[in-house]
Parts: structure tokens; C-alpha cells; sequence
């Protein structure tokens, strides 16, 4: 009999640690080396450290831009870091909107370790930066798959002008259904819960997704459109998820700078 409790006790021991890796490994693939620099594609920047509310030490860039309309805070996706979004600097700096791009804790130059809670921490330090910074400016959050998440959160509770999402998922709930359909929901600590977050963003949204996005589906970007309050706009971008943006990329800078005006 104590030999049954013990294997039993061991077996789910295994299980709540293998579900616990599983959740680290989907949700987060951070790179330390930063490979390139704004100036790698002749933008001026600043080299910014900052500290999250459990005084952990954070890096990112604040890129200015010429007359400046707002600043946007870019939340990244889950993989790579701040060097490897080049190319979406170079499209806000060229639509005339200061940009700060920083990288949560784990990945880059900044300390720590990715998790849920500490992310949510670095996201709010870096609006406080900003606020800090510019504190009369327009203000603009732009989240980038799971940057939505975070960018959701943060726009709940903050005063900000304008909200912008691309290929955001729902939950995490909601993706592990997807990827992994016999792990259940239950058992999962993260949650990044933004289909239940997203009806107390007041400020006007713009959501883009991919309507052959092969990570998040189409049909988890609708639901958080249609979840979302009015003012909102969805569109409907070409290509995949990590792709979509670049392959409709003239139709993006049009959404974008129609985005901007509006606020």
C-alpha cells in the first residue's frame, strides 16, 4: 500500500514539473546577444536602463523620431530581443512617432527571469519611464503576439491614448488547447488572460491579425476583437504570424498612420 502511495505521489510529482517545463518552453525563447543596433540602420538612439518594481535591472532603446506625433512603448513577441525588431523600428521612425523598445527580464541586456508576474512588472516600468520622460505626450502601446498580452494589461490600469495588437492570443488556456489538447487547463500557472482583460481598455484599439496565422489562429484574434469595447478597428493582414506585418507591409503603414491621426 505505501509502496502504491509512493509511486503514485512520484507520478504526479513528474507530471506537475513536466506541465511546469512545457508552460516555460512554449511561452518564452529569449536571446542574451544582442545582434544588431538602431544605428545599424542610421537611427540615432539612446541606450536606456531602467528598474521593474522587484528592482530588477532592464534595457532597451528609446528611438526619437524628427517632430515627434506620440511615443509608442514596443512590446515585443516571445522570442529573440530588441535587435531582432529592426525592421518594425525603421517603419514607426519613418511614421513619425518616437519608439521605445525594451526587453523583458531573460532576455537581452536586461536581468532575471521570464515568468508572468515579472513581465507584467517590466511593462509597467516602462510606461513609468515614459510617463517620466514625456509626461504630457501622447502615448501609444504597441504588443506584438505575446506582447499583446502584456500590452493589455498595462492598458486596464494606465492612461494611455491608443492600444495597438498583433496576432495576440485570448489566453494561455486557450493556446494550450491548441497545442497541447490533452493537458488540462487546470493545471496551468500562467495564464496571460486577455480575453478577460480587454473590455476594460478604454482607449481606441487597433487589432491586426493574420488570416493564415500558423501560431495564433485567425479566429482567436476575433474573439478578442470582438470582446474589446468600442473604439476599435480590426484589419485583416496577409501571411502568417511572423510574417504578416512585412508581406502586407504597405496596407500596415497606411493602418498605422490613419491609427495616429485618429488620436
Amino acid at each position: 500500500m505505501i509502496r502504491k502511495i509512493f509511486i503514485t505521489f512520484a507520478c504526479v510529482s513528474c507530471f506537475y514539473f513536466y506541465v511546469r517545463y512545457l508552460e516555460k518552453s512554449i511561452l518564452y525563447y529569449p536571446i542574451r546577444q544582442l545582434e544588431f543596433s538602431p544605428s545599424d540602420i542610421g537611427l540615432h538612439y539612446e541606450d536606456v536602463f531602467f528598474t521593474a518594481g522587484d528592482n530588477t535591472k532592464l534595457h532597451g532603446w528609446f528611438v526619437p523620431a524628427i517632430d515627434p506625433k506620440a511615443t509608442v512603448i514596443f512590446v515585443h513577441g516571445n522570442g529573440g530581443n530588441i535587435s531582432h525588431r529592426l525592421d518594425k523600428i525603421r517603419v514607426f521612425n519613418g511614421l513619425k512617432v518616437n519608439l521605445f523598445i525594451f526587453d523583458y527580464r531573460g532576455y537581452g541586456k536586461s536581468e532575471g527571469v521570464p515568468g508572468e508576474q515579472g513581465l507584467y512588472m517590466d511593462t509597467q516600468a516602462a510606461y513609468d519611464y515614459i510617463k517620466q520622460k514625456d509626461p504630457n505626450g501622447k502615448l501609444i502601446i504597441y504588443g506584438e503576439s505575446l506582447g499583446g498580452a502584456l500590452a493589455i494589461d498595462l492598458a486596464g490600469k494606465a492612461d494611455i491614448d491608443g492600444l495597438i495588437l498583433e496576432g495576440t492570443f485570448t489566453s494561455v488556456a486557450d493556446m494550450a488547447k491548441i497545442i497541447y489538447p490533452w493537458l488540462p487547463a487546470v493545471l496551468l500557472k500562467t495564464k496571460f488572460d486577455s480575453i478577460s482583460k480587454i473590455p476594460h481598455v478604454k482607449a481606441p484599439k487597433l487589432h491586426l491579425h493574420g488570416e493564415f496565422d500558423d501560431i495564433v489562429p485567425f479566429s482567436m484574434g476575433r474573439r478578442l476583437f470582438e470582446a474589446a469595447k468600442e473604439p476599435k478597428k480590426f484589419v485583416l493582414m496577409e501571411g502568417m504570424h511572423n510574417d504578416g506585418f512585412f508581406v502586407s507591409a504597405v496596407k500596415m503603414r497606411k493602418e498605422l498612420k490613419e491609427f495616429f491621426a485618429s488620436l
